[in-house]
């Protein structure tokens, strides 16, 4: 999942993530154009890396928190979506940051957002629908197939109280 992130952001990072040719390609090879048949007159690359950097990231993201903090139940699957999303904004605020760094053509360029004004809320709720989904879908299959799925999911709502 990280690998394929990465090769994403790599493909982005190589013509700029709201130039990449994704539509060209498709229409090249496929005969179909994305961008015609949902009715988009921008490029939508950087959404999608975005939306991967929920989807991809988030089921990494919880392996990684439950092995250090050793977390079962309801806040395995609510931190890591919190953390993508937490990250995600931060991520939205430093771009902003360096667009007025920038100024000009250039902070516009950075900023990528092909004029919506709306790019950044966006660009946000695309990777929180993405963590969402990992984590929905993480949460289906462990209910699915975890013996002790519900015990866990009770006490880790259940308040720890001194002692205990």
């Amino acid at each position: 999942m990280i690998f394929v992130f990465m090769s994403l952001h790599e493909i982005g990072s190589y013509y700029t993530y709201s130039n990449v040719p994704y539509d060209e390609f498709l229409t090249s090879y496929f005969n179909f154009s994305l961008n015609e048949y949902m009715g988009w007159s921008r490029n939508n690359f950087d959404r999608l890396i975005h939306f991967a950097y929920g989807f991809l990231l988030a089921y990494p993201v919880r392996n990684l928190y439950c092995q250090i903090a050793g977390v079962k139940g309801f806040w395995s699957y609510f931190t890591p979506l919190n953390l993508i999303m937490a990250t995600s904004m931060l991520y939205e605020l430093v771009e902003w940051g360096a667009a007025e760094t920038f100024g000009g053509e250039l902070g516009m360029a950075y900023l990528g957002t092909q004029g919506d004004i709306w790019d950044a809320h966006k660009d946000m709720a695309m990777a929180s629908l993405g963590g969402f989904i990992a984590m929905a879908m993480t949460l289906f299959i462990h209910s699915q197939i975890q013996k002790d799925f519900r015990e866990q999911w009770r006490l880790s709502l259940t308040v720890k109280h001194n002692g205990d």
